[in-house]
């Protein structure tokens, strides 16, 4: 059973899932791929699970480093699980690229290269964003893409981890203000 429960956090609506094991799913309201894994039998209910959960959202959105990681259960292929494990492994106030990512699963292979795009695929797939910290993934040429939460948020969630952001940029033909036309 799964079980779900509403966070309002400072960037707007979060939505949290969880089964016994752990974690599975937190969401901005309205992302790309929002609750692409929860279970339609769900239940509104906050579990200690989704509690812990919710105790590290505040101690992040208070722009410190939480010192600890609620149990998550991440649900995806071997390659997708691989790549999240990765990602886990990024220092908060640090970014990495998709080329540096696909390095570094490339050498745990033994393989000659991997491919970004795909490491890319698996990153933008990422169902327990931010506690699983793909907003730190950047592109090699330092462009704030990839985010299914909205580029405005990952933007947000960098700043709020005090990252320099005078070497990233938006992608082009992309304002992270609102239009004045």
């Amino acid at each position: 059973m799964m079980y779900t429960l509403h966070y309002d956090s400072p960037l707007g609506g979060i939505l949290l899932a969880a089964d016994e094991v752990g974690l599975t799913g937190l969401w901005f309201d309205g992302e790309k791929y929002f609750a692409d894994t929860l279970d339609p039998e769900h239940k509104a209910q906050e579990t200690p699970i989704l509690r812990e959960a919710k105790r590290w959202l505040d101690v992040y959105f208070r722009g410190q480093e939480p010192d600890f990681t609620p149990p998550l259960h991440p649900i995806g292929s071997p390659f997708r699980q691989e790549v999240w494990a990765l990602l886990l492994q990024i220092p908060y106030g640090q970014t990495t690229t998709y080329g540096a990512l696909a390095k570094q699963l490339a050498a745990m292979h033994g393989l000659p290269r991997m491919s970004a795009q795909a490491v890319g695929g698996a990153v933008g797939h990422n169902e327990i964003s931010i506690i699983i910290p793909c907003h730190r993934v950047v592109g090699t040429n330092g462009s704030l893409t990839g985010y299914a939460g909205g580029i405005d948020k990952k933007a947000k969630l960098l700043t709020l981890e005090k990252i320099r952001m005078e070497h990233l940029f938006p992608p082009i033909n992309y304002s992270l203000t609102p239009s004045t036309r």
